[in-house]
């Protein structure tokens, strides 16, 4: 069978205050065309559909219009819960889009309770899927409890809980169906694309790779936003970001996966890239230099390498109408001011005028308004 493997869409996500819905309603256009284009059997949604809890009703509608189109030609399409997403609302969704044959787990449920999926492919293996949404340290306790039904042991760590619920849902794995896991969280080893929620990143909610069965196929990651295979009994892949979603991922190539998987061998992966959504690229400079850069569509983050001034930021954006993001270069930013020895003795104006030149920062028009301020409040 044929698997496309996708995560981390944070539709919704501003840059900077601008929106990007465009680009998103692109890029998930590119997913539903990778879809029809190799005929997948099966769409893996590995967390954070959206980029917040609250998604505002137009990224919602078009989070379900894509999965709706990828559900067409009766795919299987699979979708859980990311550290970003509300479990509540994915519950919501759940009993609907289920009627319209989608599968929607955004809390932790047992194996006979939705837990592990067991279909048949369109392509005519027998699948069994293990879906296991982000859980918190606070959830994941809870989870082994609804698993157990007694109290649990507080003093195991997240990732001994988190192979514990894995090994639970991965119990009904045989030799002669193909066996999945996905899941959304932090691997060691894993090489972070940029845009993560470093919270939910850090070494306290890793867990690891040995927690995947040897059974098991393949194992879909969601959280990490590059692209990459990690180490383990299986193949075990992240799937990426479908876009560069801040500038901490301006170097990632965005797209998603597709896998082929047959009962007993393990999955080959292939990587597949989108190239819809606007380019995130730093560029830095003078505003000499920057005026014979070529913006081109992309979003810049520009560093200038000047000296502060009145309009230095609106100047570079009309030189560069992609700039959502200008800061000064350090060499060039302004120093803590340090309080002198008889400040007192000096006047407002005066005192104003050393403030600005102490930390680099001297204007004459930003001083003469602060004259005309001052004289307005005192006068």
């Amino acid at each position: 069978m044929k698997i496309l493997h996708t995560a981390d869409w944070h539709v919704g996500k501003v840059l900077k205050g601008r929106p990007r819905l465009d680009e998103h309603r692109a890029v998930l256009r590119e997913l539903v065309a990778a879809a029809r284009t190799h005929d997948v059997d099966a769409v893996i949604v590995a967390g954070d559909l959206f980029d917040t809890s609250a998604p505002t009703p137009e990224a919602q509608a078009l989070v379900l219009n894509a999965l709706m189109a990828l559900r067409g030609d009766g795919r299987d399409v699979v979708v859980l819960a990311g550290n970003h997403d509300n479990p509540q609302l994915l519950e919501v969704y759940r009993p609907v889009l289920g009627k319209l044959g989608l599968h929607v787990i955004g809390a932790f449920r047992r194996p006979d309770a939705g837990g592990t999926l067991a279909f048949t492919a369109r392509s005519g293996e027998p699948v069994r899927l293990a879906v296991l949404p982000f859980l918190s340290h606070r959830y994941v306790v809870r989870a082994a409890e609804v698993l157990t039904g007694t109290a649990a042991d507080h003093n195991r760590d997240y990732a001994a809980r988190i192979s514990e619920l894995i090994g639970a849902l991965t119990a009904g794995f045989h030799a002669d169906t193909v066996n999945v896991v996905t899941t959304h969280g932090t691997l060691p080893g894993g090489a972070f694309g940029g845009g993560e929620r470093e919270a939910q990143s850090i070494f306290s909610y890793y867990f690891e790779p040995t927690a995947f069965p040897t059974v098991t196929q393949y194992a879909a990651l969601g959280h990490l936003h590059r692209r990459q295979q990690i180490p383990g009994p299986c193949p075990i892949w992240y799937s990426g970001s479908p876009l560069a979603v801040d500038f901490g991922e301006e170097g990632n190539t965005p797209g998603a996966l597709l896998v082929e998987v047959t009962p007993g061998r393990p999955a080959v992966v292939r990587e597949l890239t989108f190239g819809s959504a606007r380019r995130l690229r730093t560029v830095r400079g003078t505003l000499e230099q920057l005026e014979g850069i070529e913006p081109g569509d992309d979003w810049l983050r520009v560093i200038v390498e000047e000296k502060p001034r009145v309009g230095l930021a609106d100047d570079v954006r009309g030189l560069l109408p992609g700039a959502v993001d200008v800061t000064l270069d350090e060499r060039f930013r302004p120093v803590p001011a340090t309080r002198k020895a008889g400040s007192a003795d000096r006047s407002p104006r005066e005192l104003f005028r050393e403030y600005l030149t102490a930390t680099g920062r001297h204007d004459e028009q930003v001083a003469s308004l602060f004259d005309r301020l001052y004289d307005e409040v005192t006068g």
